[in-house]
């Protein structure tokens, strides 16, 4: 039997961009699946650098072309090579290569969906200002406005400068004013989960509630930018690793004698789902004391806060609070605290492997016999049985 031939096959991506590192996994997802017999050059510093691929001497590329740069001197060489990048509503734009696509449409369609479905009825977009390198953020936009229009929404449209140290403050306050102007309830449509969290920081720094007042949704459930948060984020997950394994298919074809590609192949891959977290956990409140409370309770529940708490923030009585509070959320301000409380040990249980203590601990539990207590009478379940039911369900999934 002939051993299969050894290709070399040159990555360019810049790893800084969590989009580019979810496509570096589906790449190594494809080899470690397909066991091809690839070597795999990627430089050190995992920076896109397109000056020295003279000296790579590669059998094929697979690279972000959301870089000008990089589709042409990729393109430009008698190469086998796959792009990976934004998708175009004009044709024209794509380039004469193997093409992997995000749906931007759809990824803004999904996030639309999700704070319409929420109650929203104001929407906002905050994205980048156009350059060639950003043609990706400009389809967003675009995808935005034509799914307001049609859905007969009313909507307002922010784009930012590039993040720099230099203009960060003045950035910053103009991305305030624009919030401030913004009607109570407005849902914002963050182009990248980076721009969501300078969304939430500053609805933070000028006193506006998050998601009681304005609602934010990202976009790339990027770890980073969430862990970052101050609230935690609600983001839209791109099918970056389906990209990254189709790319290292259709390589793998062209390098195959026997599957051989006769024209260039264009996919568009829809976005994986949508992680619903805390900026968007919004409720319709009219009273703004309860929308005050609601607030408070979601901020510093897990740290163990009692009803007094509660009261002082707000500054109004207790029958008065509890009142408004049953008229408005059917339930105490008591029973509000301990079910922002249980859901956090859920989530824990669920996608965490954290002991039983730090659970407890981390969701605001005095110790961990209370937790299973409050297990026992909410599902009729120890906390262990409850993660080992849902965590098998996620692995058959």
């Amino acid at each position: 039997m002939t051993p299969e031939t050894t290709y070399k096959i040159g990555l360019i991506f810049n790893a800084n961009k969590v989009y580019d590192r979810q496509i570096i996994e589906g790449i190594g997802s494809y080899l470690q699946s397909s066991k091809i017999n690839w070597n795999v050059f990627l430089e050190e510093d995992c920076v896109a650098r397109v000056n020295s691929l003279d000296s790579w001497q590669v059998d094929g590329i697979i690279a972000d072309f959301d870089n000008p740069r990089i589709v042409n001197a990729v393109t430009n060489r008698n190469l086998p090579c796959v792009g990976l990048g934004s998708s175009f509503s004009n044709i024209d734009e794509y380039p004469n290569a193997h093409y992997i696509a995000t749906d931007n449409h759809a990824v803004i369609e999904l996030a639309f969906k999700h704070l319409k479905d929420k109650g929203i009825k104001s929407f906002a977009f905050y994205g980048i200002k156009h350059n060639e390198s950003h043609k990706w953020a400009r389809e967003r936009m675009k995808s935005f406005e034509q799914i307001s229009v049609r859905e007969g929404f009313s909507y307002s449209i922010f784009l930012g400068g590039e993040t720099r140290p230099a203009s960060w403050s003045s950035d910053m306050q103009n991305l305030s004013v624009w919030i401030k102007s913004l009607p109570k309830q407005t849902g914002i449509i963050a182009v990248t989960d980076a721009r969501a969290r300078h969304c939430i920081e500053a609805c933070m720094n000028l006193g506006i509630e998050v998601p009681d007042n304005i609602s934010v949704v990202g976009i790339d459930d990027d770890d980073i930018a969430r862990n970052l948060c101050r609230i935690s984020l609600s983001s839209v997950s791109q099918g970056c690793v389906a990209m990254g394994m189709k790319a290292a298919q259709i390589m793998h074809q062209q390098l195959t004698a026997k599957y051989k590609l006769k024209s260039f192949k264009r996919i568009l891959v829809p976005p994986s789902g949508l992680q619903e977290r805390q900026s968007t956990d919004f409720k319709s409140f009219k009273d703004p004391h309860v929308v005050q409370a609601m607030f408070f309770i979601r901020q510093n529940a897990t740290k163990g806060i009692k009803v007094q708490q509660v009261l002082d923030f707000v500054g109004v009585s207790r029958s008065n609070l509890e009142h408004k509070f049953q008229f408005e959320c059917n339930c105490t301000i008591h029973a509000e605290i301990h079910r922002v409380k249980l859901v956090e040990a859920c989530k824990l249980l669920q996608e965490s492997n954290d002991s039983l203590k730090a659970v407890a601990s981390k969701a605001g539990y005095p110790s961990v016999q209370y937790m299973y207590a409050i297990f026992k009478k909410h599902f009729e379940k120890t906390p262990n049985e409850y993660r080992f039911e849902h965590q098998s369900k996620r692995q058959s999934d």
